[in-house]
């Protein structure tokens, strides 16, 4: 009887079967779901991109054409998608503590990855249920927990707070979702005086803002990784967080997004800033107080260790000392008995 080839066979059929199961459960599967924001979870894994060593790789800014930036800082590499001409990046006054790239290779693939991200995170139908529908208006003092966040329009924050509070947990994740997908969707985002507060463990690299149309801040305090489907303006403002602009395209094809700083813009890019946003220096979740703490530890230890050699030393030289007296004893007594 033939029974270890049919066995063969049908072991070959149950593991296609189960790998057939396991593709269609993956997590990172793009289907919409309609459980509301339960989905978070699979969404905020296709963000992961959106910090540094993501899609845009080592960019903290990405414009279509053309990035300007006057009088302000930018941690992170610089690029556009458009090689000269149009493809310029101006800087007046503006430190870039990077590598800044017009149209060539690295520009080129940094921003096709940025295309694939705008498109895999655009809003679907069941990302968000009625408590995570924003409305166009932010007011003030509001604190929000992780989660994927939808406003179907254009969003307006002025004078305002909006607290980001992960609970204690720094893997945490926020997508904010601004306006409707497709060359026809509308919904830009804008904020003057908007400050955007992490609390609890919160990174500004865990927190994505996609945007159907333009971004405009004035002297704002903004966190997180920004993509936009046209340009992208900031003033007199602080952006912890990469800045890609320029994804959607018109009925014809067509992109249009510059980035432009001015005013004393500061931005820190999160694969610069080594993918956290916390600005704690250190790039974990330790105290830095209990590192000093167990480098002074191990400082005593160390001092201990020497005591002890020195014990042991002293220790040493006592019974070297202690037998060459017994030594010398030996030799006194010999001569005593033999007169």
């Amino acid at each position: 009887m033939c029974i270890l080839p049919r066995l063969t066979a049908r072991l070959a059929v149950v593991a296609s079967f189960a790998a057939l199961l396991g593709a269609a459960c993956s997590p990172d599967s793009n289907a919409p779901s309609s459980t509301g924001p339960s989905n978070a979870a699979l969404l905020a894994n296709r963000q992961r991109g959106g910090g540094g060593g993501g899609a845009g790789g080592s960019f903290a800014v990405l414009g279509q054409a053309a990035v300007s930036c006057s009088g302000g800082s930018i941690l992170g590499d610089v690029g556009t998608f458009q090689a000269t001409p149009p493809g310029a990046i101006t800087l007046v006054g503006c430190v870039v503590t990077g590598s800044t790239h017009v149209g060539d290779a690295a520009a080129i693939a940094a921003f096709n990855g940025f295309l694939t991200q705008y498109a895999a995170l655009a809003p679907m139908t069941g990302d968000c249920d009625l408590a995570h529908t924003l409305l166009s208006t932010i007011p003030a003092s509001v604190t929000l927990p992780p989660g994927v966040y939808c406003t179907g329009a254009a969003l307006t924050a002025s004078t305002v707070t909006l607290t980001l509070d992960a609970g204690g947990n720094a893997n945490a994740t926020w997508l904010f979702k601004i306006g409707t997908p497709g060359p026809t969707g509308t919904g830009a985002l804008t904020g003057t005086d908007f400050s955007v507060v992490l609390a609890n463990g919160a990174q500004a690299c865990n927190v994505t803002w996609w945007v159907s149309q333009a971004v405009t801040m004035t002297r704002a305090a903004f966190q997180g990784n920004i993509l936009a489907g046209a340009a992208i303006s900031m003033s007199a403002g602080t952006l912890n967080g990469n800045a890609w602009a320029g994804a959607k395209a018109d009925a014809a094809g067509v992109r249009v997004g510059d980035v432009t700083f001015t005013e004393g813009t500061t931005v820190v890019g999160c694969a610069a800033s080594g993918g956290t946003g916390n600005g704690n220096g250190d790039g974990d979740d330790d105290n830095d107080e209990d590192h000093g703490h167990t480098r002074h530890h191990d400082k005593d230890k160390d001092h201990d260790k020497d005591k002890d050699h020195d014990r042991d030393k002293h220790h040493d030289k006592d019974k070297h000392h202690d037998k060459d007296k017994d030594h010398d004893n030996d030799k006194h007594g010999g001569d005593d008995r033999n007169g």
